[in-house]
């Protein structure tokens, strides 16, 4: 079979184009195409498969990669011919027809049935389009200037069939010997008729008059009026802040279906979560915060339904279970420690009486088998964890090592370990299974969920103690001062070895994202700057303060030399102390903080060695408070210029973030603080941007193709250039928060949204609307003003109708999605508005570590009957048209 491939693109001298060819399980075909003219390359291929997928590469003179197709080609061919013409255009990731076709789509028409198309001997030319569209009145039907082709009669259109999830193809004779230009349009099946004709120039292919020949016009990127593209609105809602009648004080996957409900009721099409994996580490409080997950495969037992399991609680604890339930349910915000112990206390008690029937289950043994490769060191680690009384593996008496020989036996039933191990697995199954349940059933209603993907790992997790050397366990990642937090945040999460990772493939990224396929059909990716860079800190410091980007191109002695630096060790990357800052910091308490810094006799001071660190402050505190002086000590270790890494048996330096903040700045001279300004705006804002781009370049195709799943990205924070290009570029949509713009204005407009956006106007890290209506009056009054178009004094508290403006203004753009917490849902009607305003405050970034215990003051099962409200909703999605 011969395959003659012509494809458009423009080149730079010694530049060439690739053909690659993909055949699953083997070594990837490439073969050098010729270029022609005027821009046309051109490829002879024998071939011997009714199906091809193949990509193209742009390479330089040397051969190294300049650009490269991110999504694949797939053509299948019609057995009747064995000689293929192929037209085709380069195929980028950000064209709809990539990023639409997706897990949404397959949930809106999940009713299709693949067409298939006819291809006669006589015909000349098969027409190939892809171009994913949501409503399912609608179809591709295409005319052109031939007579074959209808002479542009929409009375004559040719319709094309979807043979699959947003793919239209028809084969057709063209006899005419004449120049062919065609548009493809939109055909209305209710109405039976052409409702619109796509945008831009007519699209042009040539004649076939070759015998046995089947010329392929393989198109990409229908050209869509945004209005015809994928628009919907949803709610935001951690599972556990879900309030309903079966519940057990916390939200349940259960609870999905009816928040499900609701969303039908209202028009809202999707629903976002925060992640939902299991955080037990101690079984207090501090597990509460969902983003420290000891597994990143583990779901969490805060969310299965006891009344939803495959057995009954034994009749016996009946009573107490509706006393402890009914209890929890009362409370205003969530009881963790109770919660929890509650829930393990019944679990327990059915597994124990069921145990029998629960190890002959041929599905439970079924679900074991698919899963074993996360599921085994998951329980292992649980039983643990359990009995060493802390997740934390360095402290276990045995296992501190993973060794899968000798984890193997914990599932072996003559192990005193085995039933442990089996409760775990067997709670696993069951909230995997009520899960599963609970998406299917919101998939039936046409309802898509969003879940969250948690950009680091708990450092004592499952994955750190089985794959350490996946990670960079010598350090810590978080993030840089911003809004929230002066100090930068310390999320206390090892680092990625992304070297480690990339040598297979990260095939690590690629399993765990077709876990969360299972579920979700769109995925938030929180900090999806550390796939750019990473805020990092070394063990020894405790505050963000003292972390520095990685990778980064750091500063060299060299540098500082260039630049007539004079560089002191000392001086630099030690915290700079002397009499006035000792007095800044301490006051009247100076004599007790020189318990811990000594006195060096040429008016400076240094720390003794033995508290020369946050952390060896921060552990001596825990035994020996010292009140007041503490916090100022481990602040007084961050004054400090630069940062010290060593990378390759070389000593290398970072500006220390805001260093002209700094009380050690203060102290240079003005032409020495002038050069290291210079040099921090450097490091800072122009030299990294090339590398962090190639590094975001390099992983985010490799794992963002293997999903399925709509992608989107949290992009608050230092955003460097780099990366809207990147995002751009292969489609992620980036996230837009009102309060939160990224330009140097104060509040950011929906109305400017481009399409690739989703536009909330708060976050589960903000105050809710009204919360931060109160935070700061004359901010408020600028955003009544400026933001809202009113007039005159701002109100002391937002009330429904300005909500309401608020509301409105984020569902009436272009954006692809606009979302909003519930809270903001409910602060548009005063009656089901939640007296108690400081409850309804998910997280606060600031507080470290932070109680995440909200929960709806009001069931779901009472939402859903909220007619009137609801119909508003309704009418605000539908006339915004993101029904």
């Amino acid at each position: 079979m011969k395959l003659y491939f012509n494809v458009g693109y423009n080149v730079k001298v010694g530049e060439t184009l690739l053909l690659v060819i993909n055949e699953e399980g083997a070594v990837p075909q490439t073969h050098v195409m010729l270029y022609a003219e005027n821009g046309l390359w051109k490829c002879e291929v024998d071939f011997f498969s009714k199906s091809i997928s193949y990509n193209y590469q742009l390479v330089d003179e040397k051969g190294n990669i300049l650009r490269e197709e991110f999504v694949q080609h797939h053509l299948n061919f019609p057995h009747n011919y064995k000689e293929f013409v192929i037209f085709d255009e380069w195929n980028n990731k950000n064209f709809p027809e990539n990023y639409l076709n997706n897990k949404i789509l397959y949930n809106k028409l999940n009713q299709f049935k693949p067409e298939k198309v006819t291809v006669l001997k006589k015909h000349t030319h098969l027409f190939r389009i892809e171009a994913p569209i949501y409503n399912p009145n609608w179809k591709i039907v295409l005319f052109g200037s031939t007579t074959s082709l209808g002479n542009w009669d929409y009375e004559k259109v040719i319709h094309l069939s979807q043979t699959d999830f947003g793919v239209w193809e028809t084969s057709v004779e063209i006899p005419e010997n004449e120049f062919i230009q065609y548009k493809y349009c939109i055909y209305d099946t209710a109405a039976g008729k052409v409702i619109d004709v796509e945008t831009g120039e007519n699209r042009f292919t040539i004649p076939n008059h070759a015998k046995d020949v089947l010329q392929i016009v393989s198109n990409h990127y229908f050209k869509f009026k945004l209005y015809q593209m994928y628009h919907a609105a949803g709610v935001a809602v951690p599972v556990f802040s879900l309030r309903s009648e079966n519940g057990f004080g916390v939200g349940e996957f259960s609870d999905l279906k009816k928040l499900a409900d609701w969303n039908k009721e209202t028009g809202l099409g999707i629903i976002q979560i925060l992640p939902i994996n299991d955080t037990t580490a101690n079984y207090s409080w501090t597990d509460s915060y969902p983003y420290a997950a000891v597994s990143v495969y583990a779901l969490h037992p805060q969310y299965i339904s006891l009344e939803n399991l495959d057995f009954n609680i034994p009749k016996d604890l009946v009573d107490d279970y509706k006393k402890e339930k009914d209890e929890l349910n009362s409370l205003e915000l969530i009881d963790y420690e109770k919660m929890i112990s509650g829930k393990w206390k019944y679990l327990k008690a059915v597994f124990n009486d069921k145990k029998e029937t629960i190890y002959k289950d041929r599905n439970f043994k079924k679900f074991i088998k698919d899963n074993e490769s996360w599921l085994l060191p998951y329980s292992a680690f649980c039983v643990l964890r359990d009995k060493y009384k802390t997740p934390n593996f360095n402290d276990w008496k045995t296992h501190k090592k993973y060794i899968a020989g000798k984890i193997a036996p914990f599932f072996s039933a003559k192990s005193k370990d085995y039933d442990a191990s089996m409760l775990h697995a067997w709670v696993q199954y069951q909230l995997h299974k009520q899960l599963k349940d609970a998406i299917d059933y919101t998939h039936s209603l046409g309802v898509s969920v969003k879940g969250d993907l948690p950009i680091g790992i708990y450092r004592y997790s499952v994955e750190a103690w089985a794959e350490p050397e996946l990670f960079g366990m010598d350090f810590q990642a978080g993030a840089p001062p911003d809004q929230f937090t002066e100090l930068g945040q310390n999320w206390e999460f090892p680092t990625y070895n992304w070297e480690a990772m990339k040598a297979d493939n990260y095939k690590w990224w690629k399993n765990r994202f077709k876990a969360l396929e299972q579920y979700f059909d769109a995925m938030r990716i929180d900090h999806i700057l550390g796939f750019f860079r990473i805020w990092r800190m070394p063990i020894s410091a405790t505050q963000g303060i003292l972390g520095y980007f990685y990778p980064a191109v750091p500063i060299t002695l060299e540098e500082f030399n260039a630049r007539h630096i004079p560089f002191n060790f000392d001086r630099y990357c030690k915290p700079f102390i002397n009499d006035q800052i000792i007095w800044n910091y301490f006051g009247e308490n100076s004599g007790k903080a020189l318990e811990f810094i000594s006195n060096n006799h040429d008016g400076t001071y240094s720390f003794k060695p033995e508290f020369d660190t946050q952390r060896k402050l921060s552990d001596f505190f825990k035994e020996n408070p010292r009140g007041q002086i503490e916090e100022q000590l481990i602040s007084l270790c961050a004054n400090v210029l630069f940062l010290v890494e060593e990378r390759n048996g070389q000593v290398v330096y970072h500006p220390r973030f805001n260093v002209y903040n700094t009380d050690s700045y203060k102290y240079l001279s003005d032409w020495e603080r002038k050069a290291i300004y210079e040099q921090y705006h450097d490091y800072f804002f122009k030299r990294q941007d090339e590398l962090w781009y190639e590094k975001a370049m390099e992983k985010l195709p490799m794992i963002l193709n293997a999903t399925k799943m709509l992608i989107c990205g949290e992009d608050l924070g230092l955003v460097p250039d780099c990366v809207p290009v990147v995002m751009d570029e292969l489609a992620i949509i980036a996230l837009k928060v009102q309060r939160m713009p990224s330009e140097n204005i104060p509040f950011y407009n929906p109305r400017n949204a481009g399409y690739l956006n989703v536009v909330t106007a708060s976050s589960h890290d903000s105050s809710t609307l009204r919360q931060w209506w109160k935070e700061d009056p004359a901010l408020t009054q600028k955003y009544f003003n400026q933001q809202l178009i009113q007039y005159g004094k701002a109100p002391e508290e937002l009330d429904s109708h300005l909500a309401e403006i608020i509301m409105k203004q984020h569902l009436y753009n272009d954006a692809m999605l606009a979302i909003f917490p519930l809270q903001e849902f409910l602060a548009t009607d005063k009656e089901l508005t939640n007296p108690k305003i400081d409850n309804e405050r998910i997280n606060n970034p600031a507080v470290f570590p932070h109680y995440w215990r909200y929960r709806m003051h009001l069931n779901i099962e009472d939402l859903v009957n909220k007619n009137s409200f609801n119909q508003k909703i309704a009418n605000w999605v539908k006339d915004s048209g993101r029904a």
